[in-house]
């Protein structure tokens, strides 16, 4: 093609602004919902189930932490124990403490196979640190995947109505 004025080189021609198009749009507003719902799936536990292996429901874990069948540990942070109370017959250990598995082990008598059921929010943290612990040795670690404030496994430790003591900073 020859470059006259009516077909100026290609270099010459103004370059119209990037638009999306609607199926582009369309594509990426897919996307974040997806995205979306798979964040809230994952953030409210909806896929647990209590009463599985390896698994108990908020009311069974209650009656074995109380009866000495279980050491039963909210790993949760020190806020979120002020703000809901900590389940009767649990023992709060921070599960960000670096030395988590040291003082779990002293909870213990030193056992990595005496019954250890795990208890957090909504279960996400409680399956994660069993799998840790699991990978760490310990041969009895329980999850509790319903959580102090419900998850797909069920309504949790505080809508199922079971005891709390208060927490107070040490």
């Amino acid at each position: 093609m020859t470059n006259t004025p009516e077909h100026p080189p290609e270099t010459d021609r103004a370059q119209a602004p990037a638009r999306m198009s609607r199926r582009g749009f369309g594509l990426l507003t897919g996307a974040a919902v997806v995205g979306g719902a798979v964040f809230a799936s994952r953030w409210y536990n909806i896929s647990a189930q209590a009463g599985v292996d390896g698994t108990l429901s908020t009311p069974d874990a209650h009656v074995a932490a109380v009866n000495g069948d279980i050491i039963l540990v909210d790993i949760r942070r020190p806020d979120e124990w002020s703000r809901t109370g900590i389940g009767e017959g649990a023992v709060p250990i921070d599960m960000r403490r670096k030395d988590f598995t040291d003082v779990l082990l002293t909870r213990t008598n030193g056992r990595t196979d005496t019954p250890v059921a795990l208890i957090c929010a909504r279960g996400v943290r409680s399956r994660n640190m069993t799998r840790r612990l699991t990978d760490a040795g310990f041969s009895n670690i329980i999850d509790v995947p319903e959580g102090m404030l419900g998850s797909g496994a069920g309504p949790g430790w505080l809508k199922r109505g079971l005891p709390t003591v208060t927490w107070v900073a040490e």
